[in-house]
């Protein structure tokens, strides 16, 4: 049985016709370059924390359904987990940064025409294990109590 989210979402097709990027990417690059060029042109560490706050909240609240509803939890869950992460847009979308490197994002299924939203883990991530592979991404469709607790023990685990 489906849930309204599977229904509601299309399958991605990746590149373009021509073998390029797709429409979704070359937005996710084009707000990345804006991100950065607002990084820098902010002023104070303070100024910029907040600054990067209010952006990421700003995207969380703009998502569509059930994607809101997920990403306000995985911010709870985050910031509870590990209070030192700091909230960073990384290509457009919520992340979760340390020392101004994110460690932790969201990606919206939905503002991606995907069929479900990511949860992920950059290279930052403090996730390796000794047989020489561990996850670095998700799929996440809805949230249960199970696995906000699993992601609650990934994010520490991730900060180190």
């Amino acid at each position: 049985m489906s849930t309204p989210s599977q229904t509601s979402r299309k399958p991605d097709d990746g590149a373009s016709a021509s073998g390029g990027f797709s429409a979704e990417e070359r937005v996710a690059m084009k707000q990345r370059a804006a991100e950065l060029k607002a990084e820098a042109r902010r002023g104070s560490a303070a100024e910029k924390a907040a600054a990067e706050e209010a952006a990421v909240m700003a995207k969380i609240a703009a998502m569509q359904q059930p994607d809101r509803d997920l990403a306000e939890r995985l911010h709870a869950i985050v910031t509870d987990a590990a209070p030192e992460l700091s909230p960073k847009l990384y290509y457009g979308q919520p992340g979760w940064a340390q020392n101004g490197k994110v460690i932790v994002f969201f990606r919206s299924g939905l503002d991606d025409k995907a069929r479900y939203s990511t949860l992920g883990f950059s290279v930052n991530a403090k996730l390796d294990d000794d047989a020489g592979l561990w996850p670095s991404s998700y799929a996440l469709d809805h949230l249960t109590d199970e696995s906000a607790e699993l992601i609650g023990r990934m994010v520490r685990r991730a900060v180190g």
